[in-house]
């Protein structure tokens, strides 16, 4: 095993925080292979949809799910990956100019448009973390993917910057440094989520993904090889949950449990004439219901998240170029029908997305819906190993606030403008 090949991803979702420890054994700089050596779980108690609310708490979830993945990988890493997602997560399209020196456009010239487009004023209270080129226009031709070596005297770009909220950016860069560890980068959610489970072709064609986490649901469109849109619908898998314990009359605990075991998201999937026993109370004896009715309470809910999902795709412009139709993952995404049932409201193909591509070693230890962000996350550090811009060991980035040094920022966005997302 070869320390300075190891990256570490982290995801803190609002009911579990996963950790994964791999190794970049492949060097192409777009698709990376990683070897899954270590997986670490723990339940995730200081997180209010999908924000840091208590970092104690947090930074013990932390730990926990980090030391797992240590042990069971038998390494140790001090920088790690980390998403970060929720309503704070804003995205806009900015425009950059740059007149042509020479006959042909070279990557200066391409440099200096990307420059101009992500030159924007970012408000105090938030942090550029993503800015991806999404096409040139090369004097008056449009859609142009790579315009180095094309003759021309006027280049434009089209560049997708995403933004998030400083304070939670904050909060948990210091639950993980109270951990011990130091946050590489910060990427957002659905964009790892999206390296895992899509496809080259599905995001060619049109493609949604709705990443169904507990306590949010995040959107990611990508068309024509780019992402397009990002949204957050505030509603996930705890909102299912609560609406078993109020139907059924459960715990919390009991209502996670029925839904693990007996729960479908597609209420015809589900045999008319079986029972299922609910854990008794002395005051209510022994109950039993139709396995039925507890399919219904989940598709009722579940096929709220996706209606709230389609018309925020569609307010955005994007519901008629979905051609490679929707892809369902997020650790809420694994109950039985959960395609059927997106395929319904959706009226398009779709399909739950597990990761599995370019993964080596333990890579059947995640390949499950709820794995997709983690292991994004690595599959995004291999990317940035391969083309050489960090590794396991990583630099410690400033907590305190100061404003990063041009040459700092330059390389880090430098990085961020390659073609990935």
């Amino acid at each position: 095993m070869n320390v300075d090949r190891l990256v570490a991803g982290l995801d803190i979702g609002s009911a579990k925080t996963t950790a994964v420890i791999a190794e970049v054994v492949g060097d192409l700089p777009k698709h990376p292979t990683v070897n899954i050596l270590g997986v670490g779980q723990a339940r995730t108690t200081g997180l209010r949809r999908g924000v840091v609310a208590d970092i104690d708490e947090t930074t013990r979830s932390i730990t926990k799910a980090m030391q797992d993945a240590e042990r069971m990988a038998g390494a140790q890493v001090q920088t790690l990956y980390a998403g970060i997602a929720g309503e704070h997560m804003q995205a806009m399209t900015s425009r950059g100019i740059a007149s042509v020196n020479g006959a042909e456009i070279s990557k200066a010239d391409v440099d200096r448009a990307n420059a101009v487009a992500r030159a924007q004023a970012i408000p105090q209270d938030r942090e550029l973390i993503h800015a991806i080129p999404q096409e040139y226009t090369v004097d008056k031709n449009i859609g142009i993917r790579d315009p180095i070596g094309m003759i021309g005297t006027r280049l434009e770009t089209e560049m997708y910057l995403v933004t998030i909220g400083s304070s939670p950016a904050m909060n948990l860069r210091k639950a993980v440094e109270k951990s011990g560890y130091r946050v590489g980068e910060l990427v957002l959610e659905p964009l790892a989520s999206a390296l895992s489970v899509l496809t080259e072709d599905e995001k060619e064609l049109g493609v949604c993904l709705v990443e169904m986490g507990a306590g949010t649901t995040d959107v990611a469109v990508f068309h024509e090889g780019k992402i397009r849109y990002l949204g957050t619908v505030p509603y996930g898998g705890n909102n299912v949950t609560s609406d078993v314990v109020h139907g059924l009359g459960v715990t919390q605990a009991d209502a996670e449990r029925l839904k693990e075991t007996y729960g479908c998201a597609y209420e015809p999937m589900v045999d008319h004439s079986e029972v299922i026993k609910l854990p008794s109370t002395v005051a209510q004896g022994d109950r039993q219901i139709p396995r039925e009715l507890l399919a219904h309470i989940i598709h009722q809910r579940t096929s709220e998240i996706f209606e709230l999902v389609m018309r925020d795709v569609e307010h955005a412009g994007y519901i008629k170029r979905l051609a490679a139709g929707v892809v369902v993952t997020g650790g809420a995404a694994a109950q039985p029908g959960t395609g059927e049932l997106a395929s319904d409201v959706f009226g398009t193909g779709a399909r739950v997305g597990e990761p599995g591509e370019f993964l080596g070693g333990l890579a059947d230890s995640v390949q499950a819906p709820r794995f997709s962000t983690v292991v994004g996350l690595v599959q995004y550090g291999a990317h940035r190993l391969a083309i050489g811009a960090g590794s396991g060991k990583g630099k410690r980035i400033s907590m305190s606030g100061a404003t990063p040094t041009f040459d700092g920022l330059a390389g880090r966005f430098k990085t961020w403008l390659q073609d990935f997302f």
